[in-house]
């Protein structure tokens, strides 16, 4: 039976805001400190400690945060005008998702389509072309006109290799966790903490997998961050990506684990679908990160 109130719940005051506010500027002030110390040729320990205590904080705040909105969830106090906000919350965070990857793509498209054109000598700014005369316009550019700055690539990754690999991964995983909402529907727990797990095994494997990709491109193939504009931008968009990853994997685990301890019904499930929905956008954007990173 359905003990939800009729009335819209108002938390109480929370000291959870202002945590995850000094976890944040702890985070971003000592990811601009390391980064600052990198150039300098030398990681200050300083910047490290403001860096991990920033991470640390905002760990304890989204765990503490989340478990407050857990038991008020398990109490039945929440309405369905707040159910109704939970799902529009979620889906502005997954828009807002979207153009922060569009934002990335877009720069890609511009480096392709515009900028590297023009340095060739074609359209109407090809005048560009005056600054390297020799530089022949091409991608994957494996070769920057400046290469003492940026050293040439010997090899891309070979997008028929791990990156085919990691897809049927990634496209297998959105499958299992279907199946896995769909027996959830069903109220077959059993089935769910099969399905569940085996999404959750195919999303760290994928993880394991983009490990070895990182190591063989540093290693083998001189493909670095430094290795001008195609290895920016492919460390970019695969490691946003990889840390996207990294998240749903942390959220599929505590799914797990509170489907283990008898949380969700038939009825009442929305985080286990919110985690759901955050996997599947995953997966999107890295079917369309290999097409046009990879492949094309």
């Amino acid at each position: 039976m359905d003990h939800s109130p009729e009335h819209y719940y108002v938390p109480p005051q929370s000291h959870w805001p202002i945590i995850g506010a000094v976890g944040l500027f702890c985070t971003l002030g000592g990811t601009a400190l390391t980064l600052h110390s990198m150039q300098q040729g030398q990681v200050s320990l300083f910047s490290q400690i403001i860096l991990y205590s920033g991470v640390m904080i905002m760990a304890g705040m989204m765990y503490g945060w989340f478990a407050n909105v857990i038991a008020e969830t398990r109490k039945g106090l929440y309405s369905r005008q707040l159910d109704f906000s939970f799902r529009f919350g979620m889906s502005w965070f997954i828009f807002s998702e979207v153009m922060f990857f569009f934002a990335f793509f877009g720069a890609l498209f511009y480096v392709r389509f515009f900028a590297l054109p023009w340095l060739g000598g074609e359209g109407d700014k090809g005048i560009a072309h005056m600054l390297w005369p020799d530089f022949t316009a091409v991608w994957p550019l494996l070769s920057a006109p400046d290469t003492e700055q940026f050293p040439p690539i010997k090899e891309i990754i070979n997008p028929w290799h791990v990156p085919v690999i990691n897809t049927v991964l990634l496209l297998t995983s959105s499958l299992t966790l279907t199946l896995a909402h769909k027996a959830l529907k069903l109220g077959k727990r059993g089935m769910i903490k099969l399905w569940l797990t085996i999404t959750l095994m195919l999303g760290l494997s994928f993880l394991a997998l983009q490990v070895v990709e990182y190591l063989e491109a540093y290693q083998h193939l001189d493909l670095t961050l430094r290795s001008g504009i195609y290895g920016a931008t492919f460390f970019l968009l695969t490691g946003f990506h990889g840390v996207h990853v990294t998240i749903g994997s942390i959220i599929l685990f505590v799914l797990l684990i509170r489907v283990f301890k008898g949380h969700f019904t038939k009825e009442k499930h929305f985080a286990f679908e919110a985690g759901a929905w955050y996997w599947h956008f995953v997966d999107v954007v890295w079917i369309i990160l290999f097409t046009v990173v990879y492949v094309l």
